[in-house]
C-alpha cells in the first residue's frame, strides 16, 4: 500500500475473479465473513448499514454511501467506541473494481483518517484486502491469525 496524502491508505489490487464476484465478496455478509470479521450486517444501498465485528472485539460501523453493482462501492467507516481516533462514520472508504485480463482490478481508498490511524489501519487493510485476493479467487486463507482466541 502507498500512502500519498495526508490520512489516506490507497492500493491497487488485481483479484483473479470477475467484477459481479468481487463485489458479491465485499457487499453478501456471508461471504464477507470468509475473509474479514466473524459476524457482519450489510444493506448494500445508499443509506444501508455497514456493520462488521473484525475480530472479535473491534466493530467497524458506517453506511454505505454509494453502490453500483459490480464497480463501485463507497461507504463511511468507524470502529464503535472511537477506536484510534476513529468514531463511526467519521472516514470514507471508496473501491472500484474495472475488469482486467482474467480478474478484475480492485482500486482501494481510505480517506479522512487521523494521520495516528493510518499505520494500524494500513496494516489491517494489506491484511484483509490480502486474504479477500485468495478467498474471491477460490482458495482458502487460513484461519485469521488476528481473531481474539476463545477461552
Amino acid at each position: 500500500m502507498t500512502q500519498s496524502d495526508a490520512g489516506t491508505i490507497r492500493r491497487e489490487l488485481f483479484i483473479e475473479a470477475d467484477p459481479a464476484t468481487v463485489f458479491a465478496f465485499l457487499t453478501d455478509p456471508d461471504r464477507l465473513t470468509r475473509w474479514m470479521g466473524t459476524q457482519s450486517q450489510l444493506d448494500a444501498r445508499p443509506g444501508g448499514v455497514y456493520l462488521v465485528n473484525v475480530n472479535g472485539r473491534n466493530v467497524a460501523r458506517g453506511e454505505f454511501e454509494e453502490v453500483t453493482p459490480n464497480s463501485r462501492i463507497v461507504y463511511s467507516f468507524g470502529w464503535e467506541g472511537g477506536a484510534m481516533g476513529v468514531p463511526p462514520g467519521s472516514s470514507k472508504v471508496e473501491i472500484d473494481l474495472a475488469p482486467k485480463e482474467r480478474g478484475t482490478l480492485l482500486t482501494f481508498v481510505h480517506s479522512g483518517l487521523p494521520e495516528p490511524a493510518v499505520g494500524p489501519h494500513t496494516d489491517g487493510w494489506t491484511h484483509y484486502l490480502g486474504r479477500l485476493a485468495i478467498v474471491v479467487a477460490g482458495g482458502d486463507p487460513g484461519p485469521d491469525p488476528r481473531l481474539r482466541a476463545e477461552p
